[in-house]
């Protein structure tokens, strides 16, 4: 089978091309509508753009119905492209919009189009990897640091409750560890690990990693195996993504391989980590103080065993693709894609 972003369209397309730009809150309407107006210029001859999609939940891998499919097939009348960040592509939206053909994700993985039912309706869907690559990496050293000088608790002490308590952390036993000369572990050195590891190396930290994919020069020691790179860790970082073999990566044994009172972050996706395990290791003291941005589910349950941990864990909620560059980047990467399909150029980013 040969790689679809690589096969160009027959030609460029000269009938009327209505764009529908399902934005949210995030990804504004008014952001992709400006990408495609400065991308296809003339080339998309009728532009119904700006309509926007009110954000819901995350979005799982979409497999049945969700809230949001009537107000879309709704706008997607008489659509023959739909820009869009979280709206939900299933089998029944793209059944109920025959003229439909090509769906672009300003997201790095199109999770909310149901991929097989966009193939057997000759739907081209298309997403916009990297967007968030350094946003995250930031988001993942700010975290790190957070965790090591134990900021957040020191700030809500302080500014919350009004109180001086967070200067006990001025002293031997309680204060936190320093990145230069740090061994910090990296599980992963994709496009985020990668830059997390050049920010660390600018602190002096001794950066280690373990990625079985990457060839070619790293920064930092590339480390063979897991459990020598986790023995040799005070801090590990995630960014692995997430397959079946890597669902549960980091659990109980991996934990105990740890040096007594690492610490763990994770900014990449939750069910990496087995979170019931973390907390064993986190009350035992094995794990001194962890920083998490994504867990197993999201929101996380008011009953999850982490919220019980606050003076050692740093919890945010999925935050580190938050920045305006990101929505910004996303925009253009959809209007580009959007652009090549008009003047029947082959796609950059597709999977159908």
């Amino acid at each position: 089978m040969s790689d679809p972003t690589s096969e160009p369209m027959s030609g460029p397309v000269s009938e009327p091309v209505r764009v529908v730009a399902a934005g949210d809150h995030f990804i504004l309407p008014s952001l992709i509508t400006a990408a495609i107006g400065r991308e296809a210029a003339c080339d998309v001859s009728e532009l119904t753009l700006g309509w926007p999609l009110e954000p819901f939940g995350p979005v799982a891998e979409v497999t049945e119905a969700s809230d949001a499919e009537e107000e879309l097939i709704d706008a997607l009348v008489g659509a023959t492209v739909l820009v869009t960040q979280m709206g939900p592509v299933t089998e029944r939206v793209l059944e109920a919009c025959p003229d439909l053909r090509l769906v672009v994700v300003c997201r790095g993985g199109p999770v909310n189009v149901n991929l097989d039912a966009a193939k057997r309706h000759d739907v081209r869907v298309c997403f916009a990897p990297g967007r968030n690559a350094a946003a995250t990496a930031e988001f993942t050293v700010g975290l790190l640091l957070s965790a090591l000088r134990r900021i957040p608790q020191a700030h809500n002490l302080l500014a919350g409750q009004g109180s001086w308590e967070g200067a006990t952390y001025y002293t031997y036993e309680h204060s936190g560890l320093e990145l230069e000369d740090l061994p910090v572990g990296l599980v992963g050195y994709g496009a985020v690990g990668s830059r997390v590891a050049r920010a660390l190396c600018a602190f002096g930290a001794q950066v280690m990693v373990h990625d079985p994919y990457v060839r070619g020069e790293i920064h930092g020691l590339r480390v063979a195996s897991l459990d020598e790179l986790l023995r040799h860790s005070r801090v590990i970082t995630l960014h692995a993504r997430l397959t079946p073999q890597t669902y549960g990566l980091i659990g109980a044994r991996e934990l105990a391989l740890l040096p007594q009172g690492a610490v763990v972050v994770n900014a990449a996706r939750g069910p990496l980590l087995d979170e019931d395990a973390l907390c064993d290791a986190l009350e035992s003291g094995q794990v001194s103080a962890a920083a998490l941005d994504t867990y197993v589910q999201e929101p996380l349950p008011a009953d999850s065993r982490l919220r019980a941990l606050a003076e050692r864990v740093v919890l945010t909620p999925h935050l580190g693709g938050a920045s305006r560059a990101v929505a910004e980047k996303a925009a253009r990467i959809a209007a580009a894609e959007v652009g090549r399909w008009v003047r029947g150029e082959a796609l950059a980013h597709a999977l159908t």
